[in-house]
């Protein structure tokens, strides 16, 4: 029997009535690629649908972790409504919501959910085709500094896995160290005045008429890959000519 819906509890004017269509129309039109990336047998999972959208939500209000969400769902109304879930229905498991999530997103899903929306943009006359800006932002990894240690370093004796470390002083370059946490992360400063940080980067590109996104990228840390990405993304999701604006960043007589 199933229990009592949370639609009562949310106001009629809140901004996720409008979003919530918007999104059920848009993971709809992409089941085919659910039945793809599931199996018909083997132990229950948690739908692809709701997936994606405890990911919107995430970004929405600013989640900091997977298991924060799942623990925010056993008392947020708002969080089960959006998800179609009953008032009694339990929250997800973190350790299963986490995995099926990444598996979603190493299968790209979220790029194909992008893809759709803009679809849907292009639809609704809302995009600009021939006027587009990219940016760029650093997006600090999970590592820290301390973990930033020489390649060839033997494992420290004793002290436990946070033992201190002074590494003030020392010269530190991607070619001779790397994080025993995150290996793929890189030491980046974005400009002189800067420190340098973990971190990767991420990468948009924006239409003029509404500033909506229609193309993101993540790449290592490094002096080239922003307009690297810049160039692929255009490449990618402008079709004929157009202009693109962008920071002094990309102001090399190569990208120009």
């Amino acid at each position: 029997m199933l229990g009592p819906t949370p639609d009562g509890f949310v106001p009629k004017d809140h901004p996720l009535r409008r979003i919530k269509p918007l999104t059920d129309s848009v993971l709809a039109r992409m089941s085919p690629l659910y039945d793809e990336l599931y199996a018909a047998a083997g132990r229950p999972s948690i739908p692809p649908e709701h997936l994606l959208k405890s990911s919107l939500l995430m970004a929405f209000y600013t989640v900091r972790s997977e298991r924060h969400f799942c623990e925010q769902l056993r008392y947020n109304l708002l969080f089960k409504w959006f998800l179609d879930l009953n008032i009694q229905d339990e929250p997800f498991h973190p350790t299963t919501f986490t995995k099926n999530r990444e598996r979603l997103l190493e299968a790209d899903v979220a790029r194909v959910l992008l893809k759709e929306v803009v679809c849907e943009a292009r639809r609704r006359r809302l995009l600009s085709p021939d006027h587009f800006t990219v940016d760029g932002t650093l997006l600090e990894a999970w590592a820290s500094h301390k973990s930033y240690r020489p390649r060839d370093e033997r494992p420290c004796q004793g002290g436990g896995r946070n033992h201190p470390r002074d590494f003030k002083g020392e010269r530190r370059r991607r070619e001779t160290h790397k994080s025993s946490t995150d290996p793929e992360t890189r030491l980046y400063r974005k400009g002189p005045q800067q420190e340098a940080r973990l971190c990767y980067l991420g990468h948009l590109l924006t239409e003029d008429r509404n500033g909506l996104v229609v193309d993101v990228e993540s790449t290592q840390a490094d002096g080239y890959a922003e307009r690297e990405a810049a160039l692929a993304m255009f490449e990618r999701s402008v079709h004929g000519r157009a202009t693109l604006g962008a920071d002094r960043a990309y102001d090399t007589r190569d990208f120009v």
